[in-house]
């Protein structure tokens, strides 16, 4: 049984071509064991997003951030550190976030999907000047009964325009 002692999380995937920077709160203890980002099979996360561009979701970690580079989509977390029991956002405490220089004075961001409610209020709190568009998204986890991948779709084709 995993503790509720500090966990770190995972670095950003992004290059000098991310458009979109997608933000989730905090990896879960599926993606913690395999060590990357949406690791649950159950989450819809690569499903919608691989759906979204008519690929295949790939099988590796290299293929996915191969995927994430080639479609100019960045990948990160609003948590960098926290304590947390098992998987769930609710029982996040001593969140340490994320700080978005890191990819923002890189890449030229131009829209931000924030993955859930935990992700969005964080956001929030720490980034509601940022002059870049962002919005909240219905959250990619099986545990959310409200999911609606419109919502995604039209947020990607916003900047992406493919539909």
């Amino acid at each position: 049984m995993e503790t509720n002692a500090k966990k770190i999380g995972f670095a950003p995937v992004f290059n000098t071509n991310s458009k979109v920077l997608i933000l989730g709160s905090f990896p879960s203890v599926k993606s913690r064991q395999i060590d990357f980002y949406y690791g649950n099979k159950q989450n819809r996360f690569w499903r919608m997003l691989c759906g979204f561009f008519k690929e295949e979701i790939p099988e590796t970690t290299e293929g996915k951030k191969e995927f994430l580079f080639r479609r100019g989509i960045a990948l990160w977390d609003m948590v960098v550190a926290c304590e947390i029991e098992g998987s769930a956002d609710s029982s996040v405490k001593n969140a340490e976030v994320a700080d978005l220089n890191e990819v923002l004075n890189v890449a030229p961001i131009e829209k931000i999907l924030l993955n859930g409610t935990l992700s969005y209020d964080l956001f929030i709190k720490n980034y509601e000047n940022l002059p870049i568009a962002y919005e909240k998204m219905p959250s990619t986890s099986p545990a959310n009964p409200r999911y609606d991948e419109r919502v995604w779709r039209s947020a990607l084709n916003d900047v992406f325009r493919i539909y």
